[in-house]
């Protein structure tokens, strides 16, 4: 699963109401994100709008560094919206001997 259908099923669990908002160029073969940063937006009715990117746990930073230099994202904030990242990964599951288990769950 990837994490843009992680994100989508977080997000609906909780009630929000997300949308992809990153399209996909077939003739370039890419993806681009909404204003350069975002994968989805969320619509809630407590806090408004929020901007997500979603990515692997190990991007996550990459992301931040991403988030910071954009001067779209500094805008989207500035406006009074919200901006998050969201990484997944898989976890580790130990036994209790502490042996790695041979299944991530």
């Amino acid at each position: 699963m990837s994490p843009t259908q992680r994100s989508l099923n977080y997000a609906r669990e909780r009630g929000w109401e997300p949308d992809v908002v990153e399209r996909y160029c077939a003739y370039s073969r890419r993806r681009y994100d909404l204003f350069g940063v975002f994968d989805l937006v969320i619509m809630d009715d407590l806090w408004g709008l929020l901007g997500v990117q979603t990515t692997s746990g190990s991007n996550v930073s990459s992301r931040i560094k991403k988030m910071k230099a954009s001067d779209r994202c500094t805008r989207w904030l500035a406006s009074g919206m919200r901006a998050e990242i969201w990484g997944w990964r898989k976890a580790a599951y130990y036994l209790k001997d502490g042996r790695r288990s041979a299944t991530d769950r």
